[in-house]
């Protein structure tokens, strides 16, 4: 059964090391969560390294300037893995082709022009990845809606069907289905490439729950110092993102329940009630090691 904290402090310890997911968990999109800033420090003024790990479609450098924007402390992370970098790699090898369309918005133009460190040198050996039109190319890449906050998942349906017709593979840069930005709930990648494979499209996935970007986050820690055997502990607000990647990979995790699915769990998101929470846990045959209401 699934162990209710009221802080990380609790468990901490045990873990040499914390994939903690930032939306829902770390800020709302907008503004940081102080606990939540508070708990990563101290944990890491323990000797914990802090990996966030991410499904933005958005490179590392991309996510650092906007968690700079926002005012998260540097002292909060050691390491930061997105989705966007482990679709990148992705993208760099071929996995859709090099003639791809885009699917997505002007915030991630730099999905196609900047690369973290560790894959710039990959990308100057490989040839070019242009990007054309739907009706000539090898490929889709997703990376979200163009209008987040005023678009839905049908408002691509022609160009989806259009694409499974001609047959074209879509790579997902972002495996979330909806994410919070303040107090709203936007669409993601991962909404579209579902709605993709239910038309009868082939997606390819390379953010949480999917081993990619474990095995790159797990490479970073690597070059941190971490040894092989280290223990960690997933973080985030996303059942089958999150908590079901965590389990995959044998990982601890700590569900925040304070996070998307914040109404099935009583009136205090701070305190979620037990009984809810192990009947909505087994109707998704999940089980996290941990549960907390927010990140503190």
């Amino acid at each position: 059964m699934t162990e209710i904290l009221a802080k990380l402090a609790v468990i901490a310890p045990r873990y040499d090391a914390v994939l903690c997911d930032l939306w829902g968990c770390l800020h709302n999109g907008v503004t940081p969560f102080p606990a939540a800033v508070a708990a990563l420090q101290a944990f890491r003024a323990q000797g914990g390294k802090v990996v966030l790990l991410t499904n933005a479609p958005r490179p590392k450098p991309s996510v650092v300037a906007h968690l700079d924007a926002m005012g998260v402390p540097r002292d909060v992370w050691d390491e930061v893995v997105t989705s966007g970098d482990a679709a990148q790699y992705a993208m760099l090898a071929g996995a859709v082709g090099r003639r791809v369309h885009h699917i997505g918005a002007d915030k991630d133009e730099p999905f196609f022009t900047t690369f973290s460190d560790d894959l710039q040198a990959f990308a100057a050996t490989q040839p070019p990845i242009t990007r054309v039109p739907l009706a000539d190319a090898e490929g889709i890449i997703c990376t979200g809606l163009a209008d987040d906050l005023t678009e839905t998942p049908a408002d691509y349906r022609a160009q989806l069907l259009l694409g499974k017709t001609k047959g074209l593979p879509m790579l997902c840069a972002n495996p979330d289905l909806v994410v919070h930005w303040g107090d709203k709930l936007l669409y993601c990648a991962g909404a579209l490439a579902a709605d993709y494979e239910e038309m009868g499209g082939t997606a390819l996935y390379f953010g949480k729950p999917h081993p990619p970007v474990y095995d790159l986050a797990r490479r970073r820690l690597a070059a941190l110092g971490l040894r092989d055997d280290a223990a960690l502990l997933a973080i985030g607000d996303g059942i089958n993102t999150d908590v079901q990647g965590g389990l995959g990979e044998g990982i601890d995790t700590l569900f925040v329940t304070g996070g998307i699915a914040v109404d099935e769990f009583g009136p205090d998101a701070d305190n979620p009630d037990a009984t809810l929470l192990n009947r909505w846990l087994d109707a998704k045959q999940l089980s996290p090691t941990f549960a907390i209401g927010h990140l503190r």
